[in-house]
């Protein structure tokens, strides 16, 4: 690419890999642009520790948690944790991937941080021209707009658009524009 082409650069931030489903429609709303379009994903991690509470805490109305074998040290700590890193490295490389099947040109990164804070870093960094989040339904925090997606409208100076994963245009909310809460 010379340096008088520009490059429409888009940020997505995403809760799971990309289904084939979801690469296709995410490159489907860029193939009128006429400049290189390269997308930016971002991944966050789950966090090991909390994971870890989850799970305790979905056991405590059990017998189970009396059982010694359910408390873990440092290390197993640890080592839960490094699968998490593990798995997520895979899932950004399959988001990659996927795009790249689909025409699309793309990178992407881990995020350990608060995810709307990486986005929105990310997008003042590349200077995104838009950002997409794909996520799974989450009815309660989008009713009280504490979703990623009412986040970053808040926060960022582009336009948002929230998909829900592995869910084409015609099955989402707003019938069929893909978009919801705009």
């Amino acid at each position: 690419m010379s340096e008088s082409e520009s490059t429409y650069d888009v940020v997505l931030l995403v809760e799971q890999p990309l289904s084939l489903q979801d690469a296709r429609q995410v490159r489907g709303l860029h193939e009128e642009v006429s400049d290189p379009v390269h997308y930016h994903v971002l991944l966050p991690v789950e966090d090991a520790a909390a994971r870890v509470e989850t799970a305790m805490g979905s056991l405590a109305a059990s017998e189970v948690l009396a059982s010694p074998t359910l408390v873990l040290d440092n290390e197993n700590l640890q080592e839960v944790q490094r699968e998490l890193l593990e798995r997520a490295r895979g899932d950004v490389s399959t988001c990659i991937d996927r795009l790249a099947q689909c025409g699309g040109d793309a990178t992407g990164e881990l995020v350990t941080a608060d995810p709307v804070e990486a986005l929105a870093a990310k997008v003042a960094q590349v200077q995104a021209a838009e950002v997409i989040i794909l996520t799974r339904p989450h009815v309660v925090s989008e009713f009280f707009h504490m979703d990623w997606s009412s986040r970053a409208r808040r926060k960022l100076g582009v336009p948002v658009l929230h998909l829900l994963e592995q869910e084409n245009f015609d099955q989402q909310a707003g019938g069929g524009e893909g978009v919801s809460g705009l």
